[in-house]
């Protein structure tokens, strides 16, 4: 025990000798996490809650072009302007205005799209009546959609799905208005409109959930899992650092001339790199339940398991641990160890849904992703976070990052025996 607290305070020495490292190491991913969480909840309200730019140009003056234009006028999605420079609106002027992205979105309502519609439903009924079959229908003009070049297809889909949306709500109504009318014509007896429910079928949308609990999703709870298991992998520059400087500078060596087993080493690295493991998340943790709240974000929602939440800190925090000693045994410098370490950690993350979320990647990334620590931690805290799970649900990434751990100390100590078995 005195040998085990004596490597503590060596390792505890080490690690605050650089005081500016160590302070990067709690600094810089609790900045990320609040960056990353405000820009996306920002994208999110941009979306959700602001009004997309749109430039109207009505040229049909009737009934349909009216009725589109009120509807359009009336949702809350878009912010319609109808006229530009106090000039009149053109279709080339209006092209131009969305090209420069002056206007996302912009609708012409060609003119005597209502005066063509009609007479489709005139000769419709008309043949109806008489028992003529004619297939061939007036060709009508068609309601033309300009969209900003720049805009991602993503949102792209959004904004004609509500135009869709609008349009067939619009026509519908106005079609059976213009039968009932027609049809009025006809026959003797008047008959009141025809009216079919434009929302016959509701739909309720809501999250899936594997139990009573319900736990709605936002970009914090997204975030602290994803830059937390970013920022306890970075610890592998510090580890890997220490254990070559110890070796640079002839203290491993001198160690091993005395009654001190090389796990007992590894131990007593294990034992402070968890310490500051655990407090880096710890710290993400208290930052998205109680910091972030206070610049308007959402606050994170931890799921109800405390149990789940310990055993997937440890198993993330020894994951990169092991990670660390594997890389400071292997490299043969600090240069090779910084730079392989940082680059490895950011590949890592990259395939892992850090940055990109596994479900929008190619399918072969899709499969890719399944190798990284990084997504098996990721699916861990997710799973307590946002789907409310319990310690049996995140066993599996759990038992995934703990054999990771085993397999990188293996590697350790077997590479440190065989070179010292070579020299």
């Amino acid at each position: 025990m005195r040998k085990l607290k004596a490597l503590l305070y060596k390792d505890y020495l080490l690690l605050i000798r650089d005081l500016a490292g160590l302070a990067m190491m709690f600094l810089m991913p609790l900045s990320l996490v609040a960056l990353m969480a405000y820009l996306q909840d920002s994208t999110f309200n941009s979306i959700n809650e602001s009004r997309v730019p749109l430039l109207l140009l009505n040229a049909d003056k009737d009934s349909l072009g009216n009725a589109v234009e009120r509807n359009i006028l009336s949702t809350p999605v878009f912010n319609v302007v109808t006229k530009t420079g106090g000039e009149p609106l053109t279709e080339e002027a209006l092209e131009k205005s969305v090209a420069k992205g002056d206007y996302q979105i912009g609708i012409v309502i060609p003119e005597n799209t209502t005066k063509y519609i009609r007479e489709n439903v005139q000769k419709s009924v008309m043949q109806t009546f008489s028992g003529i079959s004619d297939s061939t229908v007036t060709d009508s003009p068609a309601i033309r959609i300009y969209i900003d070049p720049t805009t991602k297809n993503s949102f792209k889909e959004t904004l004609m799905s509500t135009m869709r949306e609008h349009a067939a709500s619009l026509q519908n109504e106005f079609v059976l208005g213009e039968v009932t009318k027609e049809v009025n014509k006809l026959i003797p007896f008047p008959v009141g409109n025809i009216r079919i429910n434009s929302n016959p079928v509701q739909i309720k949308e809501q999250y899936a959930k594997l139990d009573e609990a319900r736990i709605i999703p936002n970009s914090v709870q997204h975030n602290v899992p994803a830059w937390g298991m970013f920022a306890v992998f970075f610890i592998v520059i510090s580890l890997s650092g220490n254990i070559i400087k110890e070796r640079e500078d002839g203290s491993f060596t001198r160690l091993l001339t005395m009654p001190c087993p090389y796990w007992l080493y590894l131990l007593s690295k294990i034992i402070v790199y968890l310490a500051v493991c655990l407090l880096q998340l710890t710290l993400m943790f208290i930052m998205g339940k109680y910091v972030l709240p206070m610049l308007g974000l959402p606050a994170l929602t931890m799921g109800h398991s405390v149990l789940a939440l310990v055993l997937m800190s440890v198993s993330a925090s020894l994951a990169a641990i092991g990670y660390g000693i594997a890389i400071g045994k292997i490299a043969t410098s600090n240069q090779q160890a910084a730079i392989f370490g940082s680059i490895s950690v950011v590949i890592l993350a990259a395939i892992g849904g850090v940055w990109i979320p596994t479900f929008v990647m190619p399918y072969v990334m899709q499969i890719i992703s399944k190798l990284s620590p990084l997504n098996w931690g990721l699916s861990g805290f997710y799973g307590i976070f946002v789907r409310d799970g319990n310690w049996y649900s995140v066993l599996p990434e759990s038992i995934a990052l703990l054999l990771f751990f085993v397999i990188c100390s293996a590697v350790a100590v077997i590479y440190d025996k065989r070179k010292r078995f070579d020299n």
